[in-house]
Parts: structure tokens; sequence; C-alpha cells
């Protein structure tokens, strides 16, 4: 009895995969994901499609998905699918893995499941610590990943940040499009719809879990009930 009680009890946990960052030594700040907001999910999407999905595809995501964020059909022909794909075609890129490997040195990965590889917070403190390095050949370094090969996409909209290499901090030397602020919620929408992208029925998995326990635990009540009657006059 005392086994299963602590089954139940470790069961949510057990169903969350755990995801090591392969910078640990770094803080991350906390991503905020929420796959509830279906608002925040529809603007990440937008800035995916518009920044990111020129270079890196997104294989296992289908665009007829979006449906269950509350897009409809002709808003994702119309604002998302740019190049006559079809509806249930997956998030791809025209780009072949061996022109990429040839123009940047290495194919850019596929960010299908880039949340669950690295973190959610890995993610959105990647996206926010993009600044100037003349050493490297994009201009751009980042604190998460020394050394990062991809260019700074949302320079444009964040500015340009230079790193105080002493106190390993980032100060904004150039602004952006959008204030500090305005963007850190445009890169926690985009990093949303990234770790929703990665396993889009987390959400509907998670309240079914709920249900589960919540029946389960109804269950044991009435066994344990059914087996006093049972034994009641043994005792």
């Amino acid at each position: 009895m005392k086994k299963l009680l602590l089954t139940l009890l470790l069961m949510p946990f057990l169903a969350t995969p755990l995801v090591v960052s392969a910078s640990e030594s770094i803080s991350l700040d906390k991503a905020p994901i929420d796959a509830a907001d279906h608002e925040s999910l529809q603007r990440g999407a937008r800035t995916f499609v518009n920044y990111c999905l020129n270079c890196h595809s997104a294989n296992y995501m289908r665009y007829n998905r979006l449906l269950e964020i509350g897009l409809t059909e002709k808003q994702i022909k119309d604002n998302l699918m740019l190049a006559g794909e079809k509806i249930g075609d997956t998030m791809k890129v025209a780009i072949s893995k061996k022109d990429a490997a040839k123009w940047f040195g290495a194919a850019p990965p596929d960010l299908s499941v880039e949340v669950r590889a690295r973190g959610a917070d890995w993610v959105y403190t990647y996206m926010r610590g993009f600044y100037r390095d003349s050493s490297r050949a994009t201009g751009w370094n980042n604190t998460v990943f020394d050394k990062v090969g991809m260019p700074h996409v949302l320079y444009e909209l964040q500015g340009e940040q230079e790193l105080n290499h002493e106190t390993h901090t980032l100060k904004l030397v150039k602004p952006g499009k959008l204030s500090v602020e305005e963007y850190d919620v445009l890169v926690g929408d985009l990093t949303n719809f990234m770790a929703y992208m990665a396993e889009p029925a987390k959400h509907q998995r998670n309240q079914l879990g709920w249900f589960v326990l919540l029946f389960l635990g109804v269950l044991l009540v009435l066994t344990c009930k059914l087996k006093k009657a049972y034994w009641k006059e043994i005792h």
C-alpha cells in the first residue's frame, strides 16, 4: 500500500522528461512557459516563421497543428505559410543540408525538439545573450553559447549589446526597434512556441494526468473500503 501511494505521488515527476543543460555553470533566466496562453503561442509562431524558419527547419511540426493554438486554417495559410506549402506539410526550409553546411560551415539544427534537448530556460537566455564580438566572423558571440556560429538574427529588434568580461554582464549600447521589456516578451513568446512545438500534446497530457490521479485516488479509497468489508468478519 505504501509503495502504491509513493508511486502515485511521483507520477507527475516521472512523466516529465529531465533536461540537463550543457551549460550548468551558466546562470539561466526563467522562461515564461505557458502552453495554455494561445495568444503568446500565436505571437511566437509568427516570430518563428518570420525569423527562424528561413534557415532552421522544424521537421517534426506540421502547420495544421497550429489549429490547436486557436488559429484558423485561413490565418495559417495567409500569415504563416509563405512558400506555397500545404496545411499538412511539416515546417521545413527550402535550403538543403548540403548547401547549408557549405554556406554556414554546419547545417543549422532542426528546432522541433530544441527545447527538449537544451531546456526552455537555455533557449530563452540564449536568445537574449548575443553581444558584439569583432573577433568572430559573424560579428556576434553569445554568453550562453561561446563562439556560436549563428548570427544575431533579431539584432534589429533588440539592438546591440557589449559584454563586460570582468563582471560577465551585458550592456545595451545601441537600442533596437523594441525596448528591453518588449524584446523580452517577444523572446518569451518565441520560446513558449518552441516549447509547445517540442511537445504539442504536453498540456493535454498533463491535464489528463491529474484526472487519472484523481480517479486512482477515488479507486484507492473504494478499494480500501471494499477490503475492510470483506475482512471485517475475520478480524
